[in-house]
């Protein structure tokens, strides 16, 4: 289904929501990250990294419109930052870049495709994105093929499972109650 490629103010409203509940959550699993899961050892813990992709898949597969996946990555990266975070500022530069991934995915689809083919490999690109980016920037002194490589395929897995499925699942049960009936993405369940 093509879409106008303007938004509206509800495109806006609603992928400030999911931005602002998501920077939220990203606070909460920043916690379990340098809490509990800290015990388990790198590149394992990558397995929870998925979670700070889902919006930028979220925010797409719900407006469907060029920008969406940025803007709704990268405002939930500011609201953690602005809750507070153990990355700080860095978040301001990462959540864009990630979100970026995600979305030259839908941009080489024209924004037309929005199945979860499309919604899985713009959560791997995103993940490749952040891992990549974490280990030069967090984890520069360390081996190649002791823990950047397995953790860029973890960080990848973590992606396609709860940012690209996981999306996929959550606008599908949106998408039943009637919530997105104002959007393609409830108009058009099989599409997704």
């Amino acid at each position: 289904m093509t879409t106008k490629p303007s938004w509206r103010t509800i495109d806006i409203v609603i992928a400030s929501i999911i931005a602002v509940a998501f920077g939220v959550i990203f606070w909460a699993w920043g916690l379990l990250w340098n809490g509990p899961a800290d015990a388990i050892p790198l590149p394992g813990r990558a397995v929870l990294y998925g979670m700070w992709l889902v919006p930028a898949v979220l925010g797409a597969l719900v407006v469907r419109k060029p920008g969406a996946a940025l803007y709704t990555l990268s405002l939930a990266s500011l609201v953690s930052v602005a809750i507070g975070t153990s990355w700080g500022w860095t978040l301001v530069i990462q959540g864009p870049l990630e979100a970026l991934g995600a979305e030259l995915v839908f941009a080489a689809f024209a924004w037309k495709v929005y199945r979860l083919p499309v919604a899985a490999l713009a959560a791997v690109v995103a993940g490749v994105v952040a891992a990549v980016y974490d280990a030069f920037v967090w984890y520069p002194d360390t081996s190649w093929a002791t823990l950047r490589l397995p953790y860029i395929g973890l960080t990848a897995l973590s992606a396609l499972v709860i940012a690209g499925f996981g999306s996929v699942v959550l606008v599908r049960a949106l998408a039943q109650t009637g919530v997105l009936d104002r959007f393609p993405a409830g108009r058009s369940r099989a599409l997704v």
